[in-house]
Parts: structure tokens; C-alpha cells; sequence
């Protein structure tokens, strides 16, 4: 999942509006793309030159019109949350499904720390901490190594600890559910080299590093603030599926483009359309195409009308993603918006049903998969999220 903080200005990425007055098509012109009839932003060549493997919604709506990663990662409405929260798809993919590799946590964090805090992935809600996502950066990347400590030693240590655990459990109310998974995937983590080498991007062949491009940390002008545009993590994110994990969530750059709409877009947009462009081929030569699914969005979409600064305001009505892989039907555009990119006028797709389809994709029935919440309730996966036919492929 590639989260575009801020919300992403649709009409000028993916649903140009080249006859809208010029107060609201902007400085940006559309381009052919490699499927006839579908044309993109003149700031994005590559993923143009390869539109056949990417799937267009235009008519995303239902936003909650909050700057906050939740309905992104949960595909869910904030308000009316259960007891402990709604999870994000990673921590529930977690939790139904497990590991595949214990060395490998089954959902990753590679976004920074960002300094609006709603941004930053709400966490693994009522399916408990041992599912939240793991975040390689910082303080957690220094754990991650064996210091001073062998790997024998290690292991008695693993056993005293086995042992204070079930004494506790015997003469006590026993531990707290998750405790002992994080012990865990904590020892996997330390006794395989299996994540480390999958962060190292240094090992991949430098051909395919180049493709994805080099990190700039200063792209924006508040990259300091947790915004970064990092290249880097297009490749990370591809090599952590290939070690194992389910579910691999990058946080790129900030849209909130209140001014300088332009002058960031020029910035930004074609490092996302290098490093995306990237991602996808990469899935594509390697085999994964089918087995693993992308999807790229933000909160909600901006403003049809220029403002005064020379950028575009916050807009809950519509916006757009980008899907890939999953088996999915591609090299289409869903959905038709107005004159001005402002309201759908045909086929509106909400967050949900995108939900329902990467599920879908990941081998779920969303009519009877369900994941039971603090109270023992069964959950659906999604309340009210329908697989879109469009993207069904061969599925």
C-alpha cells in the first residue's frame, strides 16, 4: 500500500480536465497512456508507458475528509468504531492468517514518523498489540541486531524466560494475551538474518536499484516533519513481500498542497511515477504480478477551483487511486467524474469496496470471512464492501 499523505490532487495526476477553465484544470496537460483512450498527467511518463498493467478509479468516494492514514489502511469510517478499535488490513491479515516466515513480521511499517499524528498508521485496534505492524526504523533497526550477545546465550536466555512465563501463569493471573507472541517474533527476528537482509537494499542488483531511483531527502521544503519522498522504500517494500511479510504499507511524501500546488507537484509527482512505474515492473519480471497487490491513494481528493495561492483545498467528494497486480483486470480507468473533476457521474466506488477486492485477491469470501473483536463478536473483514467485477481477472 503506497499512502499519498495530505490527499493527492486527482485532476492532476490521474483525471486531467483539459477544457475545465483555467482557474481549474492548472498548469498540468494530460497524456496518451498505452491504452487507448486513457490519459494521464504529463508528470507521470512512465506509469503512462505502462497504463495496461494499472487499473484507474476516478469515482473513489465516501472520504471522511479527515488527514488521517485510518480510512486508507482500515478501509473503514472513523466514526462508530468498536470496543479497541478497528484494525488496519495488515494487523487483521496478522491475525487470520499469521506469518509466513516467523523470522518476517507479517505486516510492515516503512513510513517515518510524521509530525501530524493522525498520519501515522492507527495500529492493530481490537486484534491486539501482537499484530500491530512492525516499523524498522530507528531505535526498533538497532534491536534488530545481536550486540554483544551470542546466539547460544541468546538461547538460555529464551529458556529462563519460558520459565519465569509459566511460573507466572501458574501463581498469577497469567499474561496479558500478546505478550508472548511479541516474545516470540522477537527471537525469530533476532536469530534469523532473514528481515535484516530483506532492509538491506545494498544486496539487490544495482541495475534494479537504479531503476528505482535515488532518495532525496529535502524534495519538500517540511521533509524534516516525517514527509520524505524515499525512493528506497519502493524497493524495501518489494523485497520484504518476496522474504515473506503480508502486508507492506509506505507512506510517500505530503500532499496538502494549500499553496505551491504546482511547484510541489513538479517535485513529487514524477518521483512517484518513477518509483510506482518501478514496483510494478519489478512484480511483473519477478512472477509476483499475481500474487501480490498494490494499491495507491490518499484521504480524499483536493479542490477543482484554484485558490488564491496557487493551490487547491481539501476535497471529500471524490477522489482517485491506482491498483496493480492482484490478478486484477487492468489497463482500465472505472468510473467517469464532471466537467470540473468535482462529483462522480457515473459508476461511484467506495473505500470499502476496494477493500472487499484486495481481499478478494488475497483468497477471501468478505461474505463469510469474519475476525472476532474484544467482546467475541465476529467481525466481517468488511461491513459493507463489495468486491468491484471489474477488476476480477481470472480470479
Amino acid at each position: 500500500m503506497i499512502y499519498l499523505t495530505g490527499g493527492p490532487p486527482h485532476q492532476d495526476m490521474v483525471d486531467l480536465k483539459p477544457d475545465a477553465p483555467a482557474d481549474i484544470r492548472g498548469e498540468f496537460q494530460p497524456i496518451a497512456t498505452n491504452v487507448p483512450g486513457i490519459q494521464i498527467s504529463e508528470l507521470m511518463p512512465r506509469c503512462a508507458q505502462m497504463m495496461d498493467k494499472f487499473a484507474i478509479i476516478r469515482t473513489l468516494v465516501e472520504s471522511d475528509g479527515r488527514h488521517s492514514s485510518f480510512q486508507c489502511v482500515t478501509g473503514r469510517r472513523f466514526a462508530s468504531q468498536p470496543a479497541g478499535g478497528w484494525p488496519e488490513m495488515g494487523s487483521l491479515l496478522s491475525k487470520v492468517r499469521g506469518p509466513v516466515d516467523r523470522a518476517v513480521p507479517p505486516t510492515i511499517d516503512l513510513s517515518m514518523k510524521m509530525a501530524h499524528l493522525p498520519y501515522n498508521l492507527p495500529g492493530a485496534g481490537f486484534v491486539g498489540k501482537a499484530h500491530a505492524p512492525f516499523k524498522p526504523s530507528g531505535e526498533a533497526m538497532k534491536d534488530m541486531v545481536l550486540s554483544g550477545v551470542t546466539p547460544a546465550r541468546l538461547n538460555d536466555r529464551k529458556t529462563l524466560l519460558k520459565k519465569f512465563d509459566d511460573y507466572r501463569r501458574e501463581f498469577e493471573t497469567g499474561l496479558p494475551e500478546g505478550v508472548s507472541e511479541h516474545t516470540k517474533q522477537a527471537l525469530e527476528i533476532l536469530t534469523s538474518s532473514k528481515l535484516v537482509d530483506a532492509l538491506d537494499i545494498s544486496r539487490e542488483d544495482p541495475r534494479v536499484r537504479e531503476r528505482y531511483g535515488k532518495d532525496d531527502p529535502k524534495v519538500l521544503s517540511y521533509s524534516h516533519l516525517g514527509y520524505q519522498a524515499h525512493m528506497s522504500k519502493f524497493l524495501a517494500a518489494r523485497r520484504l513481500v518476496e522474504a515473506g511479510a503480508r502486508c507492506v504499507t509506505v507512506a510517500f511524501a505530503d500532499f496538502d498542497w494549500h499553496g505551491g500546488n504546482f511547484a510541489n507537484g513538479r517535485k513529487v509527482i514524477p518521483l512517484l511515477d518513477r518509483g510506482l512505474s518501478a514496483l510494478v515492473s519489478d512484480l511483473h519480471e519477478r512472477g509476483m504480478d499475481r500474487d501480490v497487490s498494490v494499491v495507491v491513494w490518499g484521504e480524499f481528493g483536493r479542490t477543482p477551483k484554484i485558490n488564491k495561492n496557487a493551490g487547491r483545498d481539501h476535497w471529500a467528494p471524490v477522489c482517485a487511486a491506482m491498483l496493480a497486480g492482484g490478478g486484477m483486470t487492468t489497463g482500465q480507468a472505472i468510473g467517469k467524474t464532471d466537467a470540473n473533476a468535482e462529483r462522480p457521474v457515473s459508476r461511484p466506488i467506495r473505500f470499502a469496496d476496494v477493500f472487499a477486492t484486495l481481499y478478494r485477491n488475497l483468497g477471501f469470501d468478505t461474505a463469510k470471512a469474519t475476525v472476532s473483536d474484544l467482546n467475541g463478536r465476529p467481525r466481517y473483514l468488511t461491513d459493507e464492501g463489495r468486491p468491484l467485477p471489474e477488476l476480477a481477472g481470472s480470479l
